[in-house]
C-alpha cells in the first residue's frame, strides 16, 4: 500500500498565514498540522511509501518532512491547480498496477484507527454525518451499507438528502482502477465547481460496478479556517493532557509549551499553545496558537492565532497575524 497526501492547497481561507508558508505547516497543538498525520503514518509503518502532492512553496514544504522524519517519501508537483481529482491523478506513475492507496488530505487531521479503516475486503470511504452538508462531497448508500452515490457538495436537498459527509480520508483497492477514472474525467473535461474532482471519479468507478463501504470517523478535525483550526488545537491538547509548571506563573491545562520559551508573571491557558522559543512577559493567554520565536508582552490574548516571529504588546482582544508581523498599542 501506498499514501497519497495532497498538500497543494493555496490556503486562501487562511491569510496572511499562507502568505508565507504552505497551510499544512501551521501549527495546531505545537506542531505542524501535516505533523500530526505523518508521524502516525510513520508510527505504524504500513505504507511502503508516502506521496506528497504539492504545489506553492513546495520546497519549504519538503525541507520541513525531510528534516523531521526519515521515511520513504516522494514528492511530485501538481503544476496547476486543477481539484483533488487531478491532484491524484499526478500520482499515478508511482504506482503498481494492483496496489492499494490510501489517500488522506493534508489539511484535515483525524482521530481513526488507520489499521481498522484498512482493513476491509471492500475499498473503504471515511464519513461522518453533519448537520450542513452543502461545504463537503457526500454519500448515499443502500441498506447493506455500500456506497450507491458520490455527490460533490450538494447545492440543495433536493439534489441530496444525505448528510453523510467525506471527511477527506478513502482507502481505495486496486489504484489502477481509480488512475483509470479519473484518466477518463480529465480527457472528457468532466468538471464540477471548475474543477476535476475525486468524488466525479469514484462516482464513476460505481458505475463499473466497483464497491465501497464507509468507515464512520468519530473525530474529524477541520483545519481549512482560523476558528476550526482553534477547535482542533483545542482537541489535540485535550487528548494530549500533558501537565506543565513553569515557576512564578499560572498554568491551567490543557496546554503545549515547547523548549527554549520563557514565560514571565503569566496565565497560560487553557487550550493554548506556546511554540519553541517564544516569550511571554506580564500577559494572559487562551485559547490561542502563538507560533515560533514571537514576543507577547503586556496583553491580554483570547481565540487567537500568532505567526512565527511576531512581537505583540499592550494589546488586548482576539488577534490574527502572520509571520514577521508587529502589533502594539
Amino acid at each position: 500500500m501506498k499514501v497519497i497526501i495532497p498538500v497543494a492547497g493555496s490556503g486562501t481561507r487562511l491569510r496572511p498565514h499562507t502568505f508565507t508558508k504552505p497551510k499544512v505547516l501551521m501549527n495546531v497543538a505545537g506542531k505542524p498540522m501535516i505533523y500530526h498525520i505523518v508521524n502516525q503514518l510513520v508510527k505504524d509503518r504500513k505504507a511502503n511509501s508516502i506521496i506528497f502532492i504539492t504545489g506553492q512553496m513546495s520546497d519549504v514544504f519538503k525541507e520541513y518532512i525531510l528534516t523531521t522524519f526519515k521515511y520513504n517519501f516522494e514528492f511530485i508537483e501538481q503544476k496547476e491547480p486543477l481539484g483533488l481529482g487531478h491532484a491524484i491523478y499526478c500520482a499515478k506513475k508511482s504506482f503498481l498496477k494492483n496496489e492499494d492507496s490510501l489517500i488522506i488530505l493534508g489539511d484535515t487531521l483525524f482521530d481513526v484507527n488507520l489499521k481498522m479503516l484498512c482493513f476491509n475486503k471492500h475499498s473503504v470511504i471515511g464519513t461522518k454525518k453533519v448537520d450542513d452538508p452543502k461545504r463537503f462531497g457526500v454519500v448515499e448508500t443502500d441498506s447493506k451499507g455500500f456506497i450507491t452515490r458520490f455527490i460533490e457538495k450538494p447545492a440543495s436537498k433536493e439534489i441530496s438528502k444525505s448528510n453523510e459527509a467525506i471527511v477527506g480520508i478513502y482507502y481505495i483497492k486496486n489504484s489502477h482502477k481509480l488512475f483509470n477514472a479519473l484518466n477518463y474525467i480529465i480527457k472528457n473535461n468532466i468538471k464540477t465547481k471548475n474543477e476535476f474532482q475525486l468524488t466525479d471519479a469514484l462516482q464513476r468507478l460505481l458505475i463499473t460496478k466497483f464497491k465501497f463501504t464507509t468507515y464512520k470517523v468519530k473525530g474529524w478535525l477541520d483545519c481549512g479556517k482560523p476558528e476550526t483550526i482553534l477547535e482542533t488545537n483545542k482537541y489535540i491538547l485535550k487528548k494530549i493532557n500533558k501537565k506543565y509548571s513553569v515557576k512564578g506563573n499560572k498554568i491551567i491545562k490543557p496546554v503545549f509549551i515547547g523548549i527554549n520559551t520563557r514565560i514571565q508573571n503569566s496565565i497560560i491557558g487553557p487550550f493554548t499553545s506556546i511554540s519553541d522559543g517564544s516569550i511571554i512577559i506580564n500577559s494572559s493567554i487562551k485559547e490561542c496558537i502563538i507560533s515560533d520565536n514571537s514576543k507577547i508582552e503586556n496583553s491580554n490574548l483570547k481565540n487567537s492565532i500568532i505567526g512565527e516571529n511576531c512581537f505583540v504588546k499592550n494589546y488586548r482582544g482576539v488577534l490574527n497575524i502572520g509571520d514577521f508581523n508587529e502589533v502594539y498599542k
